[in-house]
Order: C-alpha cells, then structure tokens, then sequence
C-alpha cells in the first residue's frame, strides 16, 4: 500500500488554500486544507498567563496572547514549568507557565493547550510530563523489543521519550542523533523560559505540509509532489536538513496543460467529502451528520436488495460500511464521540465479525481511533483523538 503526497494551492470562492493531500493510488485518504499566510498556532509553545481558575471543571484558562484564552485541564497539571508563581501551591489567576498548544480551537470551544510539551522528531518524541520510554503500538512487539533493547535512552533527565513507527527501519546511529537534537533543545528552552515574558512564543511549529512529511512512514511514502515553487523550495529545504534520505521523492511538477489538482481531481474529491451523503458500490449508502456534540452516521441498504438471505446481505453491506466509514473519518478529519447506526443484524457472530472489520479498518489512520462495542440499541460507539479542525472547519476559517 503505497502513498503519494501532493501538495498544491487551490482557489476557492477567492480564498486561497495550502493543501496537503494524502492518496493512496487514486484515492484520496486525507487533505489538510490552511489558509494561505495564515499561521497555525498548534504545536505552539507559549509563556502563558492564568486568567481563571474552574473548581467545578477542575480546568483553568490560559491566554497566550491578550484575548486569546485556551482551555487548559488541571488533570494535566505534572512538573509544569512556571515562570512566575504566586504563594499558593494551587494555579491561580495571575501565574506564568510553560504551555503548548495541543489542540486547534473547534466550533465554539476555544484551543486547548498542555504543561506536557513533545518535541517531535522524524523518529522519536521527547515529552517532558511523561517520564517514561514508550514505543508507537502500531509496530508488532518483536520490533518494539528489538528497539527497546537497542536504543538506550536516559529517562531520568527529567523528560520521556517516545519511539515513533519510522525508527523501526532507521539505522541506530541516526535515531540517536535525534534524541541529542531533540534533549538539547528541550533543555534550552527550559532554560531560557524563565527570562521570558508572558505571552511570548518559545517554539513555533513547523507548518502543517511539514509536519505531515515527517510524519510520514516513509517505506509506504513513494512521491511527493508539488506544483508550487515556493513550497518546493521549503520542503526541499527541510528534506536536505532533516530527512535527505527522502529527498529523492520530492518532484516539483511543471505540466503546463494539466494542473497538479486537475490531475488529482483533488477539488472534486474535496467537494464530494463535504457531502452528507456517500454512496457504496454495493448501493448501500450512508448519512454523516456532525452535531455540537458528535458526529452521527447512518447505514442504508440503499438501492442494495437481496430477495433472499437478508441477514447475509446486511451483513455484506455493513461490512463494507466499516471500511467506508473508516476512509471517512480520516478524510473529513472528524474527531471526538462518533455514533455509527448500522443495518440490523440478528446473529451474535455477525455483530462481532462487523466491530472486528471495524478495528481493522481504523489501524491505517494516522489519528488514534477506538471501537469501544456496540450498545443495546445496536449503536457502535466509537472516538477519535482530536487535534486539528474537521475539514469542513478548515474551509470555513478562510472566511474569518
């Protein structure tokens, strides 16, 4: 299963857009759509002051700039790195700490920031609030061990670090490597913080085309192409300095009688994912419809009819539902409580094969989803990690 990364500017309604689209073959999986010099303040990191303390959301606000409060959990609250720091032990109103931005503001809430600040690598992520070794579970154990054993990381420096998917098929040398760059640069913000005045950015975020390169695994990643001679200066830069084993991928596309979009059908495809409703090959078809508080989606026989072995046919669709669903999610972006109403099915077996080809289904997507069952009304309830807006979102804060 291999990917292709394209990244182009699409015009839309006379709001220009940097787009950073994922596609597997033909298909599009993800698009990641901001607006042309607009900068995004996740991943951020900020001296942040204490506006106001919730007992009764056991949460508090904190601004990163004058105006700009972010929502921030007192659960989180572990080692934070304060600046300054009243008398009382508790967080109040008028404290300076250390915060990044975790999670991108979403219809009426506002961003949502941490005192667990990741410095993220092409290999590996250094946390600072959670002292611990961890390995990304999407690798089988016999890697993990393997990794584990070879990769001696000092926890005790008062930070943790992570092993991300692509240290599997990295020399030891170069991972290594990384987690100096990444210590040293945790140390030296820690270090230059306390000199710092509140609202003052600390870390500013690689932008997001970026961010999804690096992210990338790269033994699936067979192209990356651009239309744009800006972003292909960027990205090259940025390949050279921090992944030139990548840089051979990279293409700066220059037909004159095909655009790069055109060539992707990447606006139609953008157009298709805003609809309410998706058609299945089988017929079947379902309904998504995001609320304030979830996201519903409906499954349909449509115009898929069996005359005889019902329970076989329904069980046919929904199965093909799951895996519909799955590219769904990941293309819209949406994130948060999911509700997923699919055809009855009578048989035990066959609502367990269906959440089994569920879980299968969400393993690609590179947001952690979970399949938490099915209810007794037959609902599957499912989540998926918030962290930057739906796509719908990302279209309509072009127009602020």
């Amino acid at each position: 299963m291999k990917y292709k990364l394209i990244l182009t500017t699409l015009n839309r309604e006379g709001r220009i857009f940097v787009v950073t689209a994922l596609y597997q073959e033909k298909k599009l999986v993800e698009a990641h759509l901001d607006p042309a010099g607009k900068k995004s303040i996740l991943g951020n990191i900020y001296v942040g002051k204490v506006k106001d303390v919730v007992k009764n959301l056991n949460a508090a606000f904190i601004e990163i700039a004058p105006g700009k409060p972010c929502y921030y959990s007192l659960e989180d609250m572990k080692d934070p790195l304060f600046v300054k720091k009243g008398n009382s032990p508790r967080l109040v109103q008028g404290d300076e700490l250390v915060v990044q931005v975790i999670q991108e503001n979403s219809k009426s809430k506002p961003p949502k920031v941490s005192t667990n600040l990741n410095f993220s690598g092409r290999y590996l992520v250094l946390t600072s609030g959670k002292k611990s070794l961890g390995i990304s579970r999407k690798l089988d154990e016999q890697t993990r061990e393997r990794l584990r054993e070879s990769l001696p990381f000092d926890t005790d420096d008062g930070f943790g670090v992570i092993i991300r998917t692509n240290a599997a098929n990295a020399a030891v040398e170069e991972v290594l490597e990384e987690y100096h760059q990444l210590k040293q640069e945790y140390l030296s913000l820690k270090e230059k913080a306390p000199f710092r005045t509140a609202f003052s950015c600390l870390k500013e975020s690689v932008p997001e085309y970026l961010h999804s390169i690096q992210g990338l695994d790269s033994t699936r990643l067979e192209a990356i192409l651009t239309d744009n001679t800006e972003l292909y200066a960027q990205i090259k830069s940025y390949l050279t300095s921090c992944q030139p084993k990548d840089l051979g991928m990279l293409t700066l596309y220059t037909d004159p009688l095909l655009s790069l979009d055109k060539l992707y059908s990447l606006e139609q495809k953008i157009q298709e994912a805003l609809r309410e409703k998706v058609w299945m090959r089988s017929g079947g078809y379902l309904v998504i419809q995001p609320t304030e508080a979830l996201t519903v989606i409906d499954v349909n026989t449509g115009k898929s009819v069996a005359k005889k072995q019902v329970q076989e046919h329904h069980l046919k669709v929904n199965l093909e539902a799951a895996e519909e669903i799955a590219h769904q999610l990941r293309l819209r972006n949406i994130s948060g409580i999911i509700i997923v109403d699919f055809i009855d099915m009578e048989s035990e077996e066959s609502k367990e094969l269906l959440l089994h080809k569920l879980r299968q289904a969400v393993q690609f997507d590179s947001v952690p989803v979970r399949v938490l069952g099915m209810t007794h009304l037959n609902l599957v309830e499912m989540t998926r990690k918030k962290r930057r807006k739906s796509l719908y979102e990302q279209l309509a804060q072009g127009k602020n």
